[in-house]
């Protein structure tokens, strides 16, 4: 798959994810802003896939007014995620990310969540981790994929390999948190690790 990938993100420990499951398409996989992109792209989808779709075309678009030819038949990909705690409505939700500020740091919403389920029995405490993915090929054409992992919400942040809301999503059938898991194990069980596999699928039967 001698090709480029624009992934729309900036986030390093997601990048590192994303290398590490498609690192075996032979593509070169580029940030946008190692592609020299810089975008502040209004995700005001109420779906993750819509909101994936949203910034995989507002990149896409801005890969067609770029300078130089490298990246004219690159694919372009984005992701959107969160985390839905069924006893709280499915918050944070799409707003994952923006949950109590951008800027806020995880330790901080991951001790907000844990303490407004005070008192929540385990079996209430059903939660899962959503990831869409969404491709927009040289062609115009548009892929999306979902990945789901289901869990609970432990007591407290566990766990070290992970970021955002890892340390606080217990997995029951491994018995730790998605931040204890080795990345290998992860890869493997993920919402992200589940959608980007999809979408590696996808973009092989595209691609010669």
């Amino acid at each position: 798959m001698g090709q480029k990938i624009i992934f729309a993100t900036g986030n390093v420990g997601k990048m590192r994810e994303i290398r590490e499951i498609l690192g075996d398409t032979d593509m070169e996989i580029l940030s946008m802003k190692e592609a020299g992109i810089d975008a502040d792209i209004v995700e005001d989808g109420t779906t993750f896939t819509e909101n994936a779709l949203i910034k995989a075309k507002a990149v896409a678009g801005l890969l067609t007014q770029h300078t130089s030819d490298t990246y004219a038949d690159a694919i372009v990909l984005a992701d959107d995620s969160g985390l839905e705690i069924d006893v709280l409505n499915k918050e944070p939700g799409i707003y994952s990310a923006r949950y109590l500020g951008e800027d806020t740091p995880y330790s901080v919403k991951n001790a907000h969540l844990i303490e407004r389920l005070t008192g929540v029995p385990d079996e209430k405490r059903t939660a899962r981790f959503v990831c869409a993915i969404a491709a927009v090929m040289p062609t115009g054409e548009e892929i999306t994929t979902l990945g789901v992992i289901e869990g609970r919400i432990g007591y407290q942040e566990e766990g070290s390999n992970g970021f955002g809301y890892d340390p606080i999503f217990y997995v029951p059938e491994y018995g730790c948190t998605t931040a204890q898991l080795t990345e290998d194990e992860k890869n493997k069980i993920s919402h992200r690790g589940r959608a980007l596999n999809a979408m590696k699928e996808e973009l092989r039967k595209r691609i010669s």
